[in-house]
Formats: C-alpha cells, structure tokens, sequence
C-alpha cells in the first residue's frame, strides 16, 4: 500500500527552498518528519512515554547524529561505525535542546527523545541550520504538550546583505555567523560570531532571521493541519495547593529579602537561605511533611525568587550587594606556570579561569571529519569544568556537553584575532577552578591574556562579559544585570554572553526566557553589556598591555620556508632517512606540507634552539643550491683522490663537486698534494656539466694568471695513424660494430657461385 504523504514547501529566495514531508517514513515514531534543502535530508522522530518519570525535571534527550553514508563516505578509524557524537553533532544537540525545552510544561515529566540524523548530504547546505525546524515539526504532528512551534535559522551578511541559511561558501566571505531559534512571538535564542560588528548590527541580523522563521512556524502549522493534528494527550499533572504556596510566601518572603539585601558571600548566603528553609520546614508536623514536603520546597523556591527579583526591581540591588551596572572585583596574572608556553590567571569575584597555551606545528591541528565537513583547525580551545569548582563531588564521565558548548563560544570569541600569518598550530586549555557567574567569559579573558603572554600576536585583546535580565510584565519596570551570578542566572528572564574588541562583538550566546523581548530592551541590555566589556578590556591591559614580541625561551620557535616540490624528496631522503636525521641532530621538529596551488612545498621548523634552526635552513639552502654557469664560488676540500680533489662549496655545505687534477694549475701536476691540502679554501670557477664526462665541471687555474711563456698543448688530433680501412698504426680496428659486422656476411656473387 503506498502511503500518503503530506508536504508543505518553504521559499528561502534565490531558487532554494525547504520542504517538510511526513506520512513516508518511521510511523510508529509518535511524530516523524523529512526536513529537505538541495539534496540534504534531515530525519526527526520525537517519541515520549506516557507514563510521567519519578523526577522534578523533564529528561528530554535530543540527539543529532551524520552519517557518513549519507556524504557517500566510510568513518574513519579503525571500527568502520559511527560511535560517540563528535564536538559539532554535541553543539547542534545544544543549539535545539536550548530551543525545545522551554516550551514543555514545567510539570511534564516523561521520558522524551529528539533524534535528528543526517540521511543524504549536500555541499551547499549546512544541516544544523534545519535541525531546529525538523524537531519541532515532528512534535507539531505528536500528542505531546508543547507550546507552539519554532524553528531555527542561520544569518550571515554577505556584501553587506543578510542571507537566511548561506552556503558554507558564502559563510566564509560573511562576517556574520548567527543562529537564531525563535517562536512566531518572541526570540529564544542566539548563538554566533561576527567580525567586530556594532551591537545594532547584531539586532537587525535577528531581526532578519525572526522573519524567515515566523514562515517557517507558519508551514508546520499548515502541515499538521493537513496531516490531522491529534489531540494533546492527557497527563498526571503535578500537585499544587495556593493555600500552602501563600503560607510559605508569607513565612519566607521578609526573611529572604532581608538576607539577599545583606550583600553576603555566596556561602554565606547559601547557608542563610537553607536556615530559612529549614525553619519553615519546623513550622509542620512529621505527617504534613510527609504528606507535602516537595512542595514546601517548592514553593519556598518560588518565594525566594520572587524576593531577589523584588530586591533588584525595587532597590536596583543584588544578592552580594552590588548595583545592577557594576563588575565584581578583578585581578588578573600571567606567567604563572613556568613551564608553559603562556599562561593566565583571571578572577573576577567568586569565578576563576587559569588558561594556557601550546604551540606546535601544522600536525598538532585539530582534524575534523564529519559528513558534513571535513577539514582542520590551526587555534582550537578546549575547556574543562571540574565539580570542585562549585564545591561538589561527583564523578566525573568525559567531556560534558555544557564543557563542549561553553568552550566552542571562547574559541569563537577569539579566534578572529589569531593573525592569519601565524605560524603556529595554537591550543588553548582554560581550566575553571572556581565558578559562580559565567567561567566561559572568564575563559575568552584568561585565554586572551594567556596568548598575549605565549608571544601570539593578537589583532587585538578581547573581553566577555555574562549580562541578565529581569523584567515584571505587569509593572512595566526591568533591570539589566552586568556581570550576573549563578543564581542570577537561575532566577532571571534572560541570560547572555557577548564578548568582543573595543570594535565591536566577535560572539554571544543568549537564552532568553520570557515572552515578547522588546529589541528595544535588547538594544540597552547590549549596550549596557559593551560598559562592562571595556571596563574588563581595561583590567586585562593593565595586566599585559600587548602581546610578548616573542615566545618564551623554552617555547619552541617556528620558522616556515618555501621550496619547489623537486627539492622534496631531497630532504626527506630515501625512507625518511634525510629528514629523521636532520631533526635528531638539530633537535627540531621538521612538517612539510605540499601546495598544490602554488606547486610548492611549505616546511616548519620547530625548535627550542635558535642554532637547530639554523642548521635546519642551512640544509635546505644547501639542497637548493644552484651553481651558476661563469660564476665563482669558494670552496673547500673534503677529499684527496689521485685524480683530483672533492671540493664542498662554502655557502652549501653538503654540495660536492670534483676538482679535476687538470685543473688544479695551469702547470702539469703530478701529484694533487702538491698544490691543494685538506682543508684548503679557495675558488673555483664552474663550468656547468661537461659534454664530455656529463659531470660538472669546476676549474682553478681558470681564475688563476697564466704564465709568463705559457703554451698549451695543441689537442690530441684522433685521426692520427688511421689508414683508409679505419685500423690504426697499432692494428686495431676502429670502425664501428656494425661496419665491423658488415665485413663478415657473405658477398652476393659467392653466394651466387
């Protein structure tokens, strides 16, 4: 039976379109969808229990997963199957999960898995730009309780003119890389990196972007229309009661406030609340707490939340006591760890950061093999996040997704001002050794002064800055928070992170929780955000001012030389040979890279030593060494023979030729000892390659004065003594083979006789 299929087509412009299609394909799914642009296909199943998870949290999953048959490729490695998720599926998992669960009830509890899988691909579409549709399409056609549809969308600015989902091609000639997932309403979500651009700028990209995805929410209404859209299944929904919420309000409220206007360390404060908490707890019998305790808990939380937001909307002031424009303390170090190539200390409040940095060559870039994309990075940052940051103990399981997350922002942030003439492979290692307030701004901070310090000759020096917001729809009043904490972060309405030069931003990741975000809002919240970037810029350049003018003495120095590909296979040498030799005995390490552009050869050189560098060029220069024809060189002799001397030229050494014993002097020489010694320094004049012999031909005595009374030999005449028959006056016969041959075969007349 052929299934019906239902599907709705978007318009991007510029002849490229994306279609939704259902009814096809995986039906027992509880919504499936195929999300296509070009030849690239997305497939998104959603599936969620029905039966509510004995958790406070809804435990969505959403994976996203290439495969590599879908580029028409094998994975690499030796197991020829797709395993762990690799950094960019992790960061597109982040990009919609961030997107998705806001828009659950907060009382839904059950099980629920996005599964987003790359089937077909396409070099002129980016995947990830759809993802963010295909999800939400495929649970606009489920029973689950979602609050509206969204779809994500990638800007860049091409010319000067915004383009919705750019190619990969138009993406590197942008100067805007965003992803914005959105509501028809209201803006969820921005992530990106720009080239230092304004903070208007940035908002007329999201602006941009709302509008192709308001078309988008739009035709997955249509679709599940079409498809027949099922009733919102019924759930246990979680247990309330006002009377018990307006009880624990009123016994907590005034105490709360008053703790959180008291200005406290996060300790201190923390303890202060959990003493609160416990003596409501007092106030109720063993059966009551028995009975309701989660929810006192509960609506304890909200009662705090409510007080700290009051504190700031009312008073304009924080937890720890600061105004909502004002930066915690900071102070700053470099060259803390000796033994790095460069390395720093930011600490701003109760968050810090010590980065560092390592240099290597083009073999240390981080190789990227994705269906999607292939290629390496020459700077990459990694970021880790150990639990005793926060003062907990929990074990630790591999690289997280927040760890992968917030270290793709820092190395976003500042890779736009690693110069493009940078020798080095860079890697940056930030690791938060305490956190309250966002470590990955802390991270763009340590990272840039680390550089600095390491001898990489930044553009420029960037800062970040973590900013809040928190907003009463009712009264109308909001504040902008600079330099958020933890639990401003918990208790706000929006978060985010925007980081940059004195120019202008190159990135930002903001979540914003509530509805209707006026740009204008947005617009002073950024601004406000570019204050507190200036004042961190300043702390960070009162630290180290400009980049070291060189890398420290125990970090390797590169050096990077061109030479045509023929000379290649001379330094490598037969099996390695040449080259494993050269850097063994200069203690550097050789990479040589082809362009097949320019048909050359690029080779680094990587040493602590300035004399194995040396060395190391003056190899090359000696295997690329080309004697002029009439030209004079000096040289040296390396060896006695009985017909000449080997002479090595003094500005290629490892370059021999031999000193033919004629021409040593213009007088007959016997013996080679009489005129040249080892050792001996003098010049030669060359000749090219002799048609003679087909060696090259040097000469001594061509620079030498002739003597007074000189006459030279007449040439050897070799006809001399040849009779008519071609023997000699010897008897031996110098006619050719074949003549000689010819004298033997039979004359025709005996042949006839």
């Amino acid at each position: 039976m052929i299934p019906k299929v239902f599907k709705e087509v978007i318009d991007l412009g510029d002849g490229r379109e994306i279609s939704i299609e259902t009814g096809k394909l995986a039906k027992q799914a509880h919504g499936s969808v195929v999300v296509q642009s070009g030849d690239c296909m997305l497939l998104c199943t959603v599936v969620s229990n029905y039966k509510q998870a004995d958790v406070d949290f809804l435990p969505l999953t959403v994976d996203y997963r290439e495969k590599f048959a879908a580029a028409g490729r094998y994975p690499g490695g030796f197991f020829k199957r797709e395993a762990r998720p690799s950094d960019g599926e992790v960061l597109t998992m982040r990009l919609v999960d961030r997107v998705l669960r806001p828009l659950f009830p907060k009382d839904y509890h059950s099980e629920t898995q996005v599964m987003i899988q790359l089937m077909s691909h396409d070099h002129d579409v980016m995947p990830d730009a759809m993802a963010g549709l295909a999800a939400s399409a495929a649970i606009q056609l489920s029973d689950f309780p979602f609050e509206c549809p969204i779809s994500e969308a990638r800007v860049g600015r091409v010319n000067g003119e915004f383009v919705i989902n750019p190619t990969r091609a138009q993406l590197a000639e942008s100067d805007i890389d965003m992803m914005i997932g959105a509501s028809a309403d209201s803006v969820m979500m921005v992530e990106g990196e720009m080239d230092e651009i304004s903070e208007e700028e940035m908002v007329e990209a999201i602006k941009f972007a709302h509008e192709a995805i308001k078309i988008q929410c739009a035709a997955q209404v249509k679709l599940a229309e079409a498809f027949g859209k099922k009733e919102v299944r019924e759930y246990e929904t979680e247990r309330t009661d006002e009377e018990l919420a307006k009880k624990i309000h009123d016994l907590a409220y005034d105490k709360v406030y008053a703790v959180a206007k008291s200005g406290s360390a996060k300790h201190e404060r923390s303890a202060a609340f959990a003493e609160i908490k416990e003596d409501i707890k007092a106030t109720f019998s063993e059966e009551e707490l028995e009975d309701f305790g989660p929810l006192v808990s509960k609506y304890y939380s909200k009662a705090e939340k409510a007080a700290v937001r009051d504190l700031t909307l009312n008073e304009g002031l924080r937890l720890d006591g600061r105004k909502t424009d004002e930066i915690r303390p900071i102070w700053c170090e470099v060259d803390y760890l000796p033994s790095t190539h460069g390395s720093s200390i930011f600490t701003r409040g109760e968050t810090q950061a010590l980065a560092t940095v390592t240099l290597g060559t083009s073999r240390e870039a981080n190789q990227i093999d994705m269906p999607s994309y292939e290629g390496e990075e020459t700077f990459y940052l990694h970021y880790n996040f150990p639990p005793f940051c926060t003062g907990e103990a929990r074990p630790i399981r591999g690289t997280s997704r927040r760890e992968v997350g917030h270290g793709n922002l820092a190395q976003r942030a500042l890779k736009g001002m690693i110069p493009e003439d940078c020798p080095y492979t860079v890697r940056v290692v930030s690791e938060v050794l305490e956190s309250n307030g966002s470590s990955s701004m802390a991270t763009v901070c340590s990272g840039t002064m680390a550089l600095m310090d390491a001898g990489v000759q930044l553009t420029k020096p960037v800062s970040g800055i973590a900013m809040g917001l928190i907003s009463d729809a009712d009264s109308g009043k909001y504040a902008v928070l600079s330099d958020i904490l933890g639990d401003e972060d918990h208790l706000g309405d929006m978060d985010f992170k925007v980081t940059g030069t004195s120019d202008g931003i190159t990135a930002c990741q903001m979540d914003i929780k509530v509805k209707g975000l006026s740009y204008e809002i947005l617009v002073k919240a950024l601004k406000q955000a570019l204050d507190g970037r200036i004042h961190i810029l300043g702390k960070l350049t009162e630290t180290i001012e400009k980049p070291n003018e060189d890398v420290k003495s125990h970090a390797p120095k590169m050096v990077t030389r061109t030479i045509p590909n023929e000379f290649i296979g001379a330094l490598i040498g037969p099996g390695g040979k040449v080259i494993q030799e050269l850097q063994k005995d200069t203690n550097t390490t050789i990479v040589i890279n082809e362009d097949p552009v320019t048909e050359e050869g690029i080779v680094e050189i990587l040493g602590t030593g300035q004399d194995g560098i040396d060395a190391v060029l003056a190899k090359i220069d000696s295997l690329m060494f080309k004697p002029e024809v009439g030209s004079v060189y000096e040289v040296k002799v390396i060896k006695m023979l009985d017909f000449g001397a080997v002479v090595e030229y003094v500005e290629a050494p490892g370059n021999e030729v031999l000193l033919h014993v004629s021409e040593l002097a213009w007088e007959r020489t016997e013996n080679v000892s009489d005129v040249v010694k080892m050792g001996d320094v003098f010049d030669v004049k060359y000749f090219g390659v002799d048609r003679r012999t087909r060696k090259e031909k040097v000469s001594r005595k061509a620079i030498l004065p002739k003597p007074e009374g000189f006459k030279e030999r007449p040439p050897r005449d070799n006809n001399r003594g040849r009779d008519n028959r071609g023997r000699d006056n010897r008897g031996r016969d110098n006619r050719s083979r074949d003549n000689r041959r010819d004298d033997r075969r039979p004359r025709e007349d005996k042949k006839e006789d």
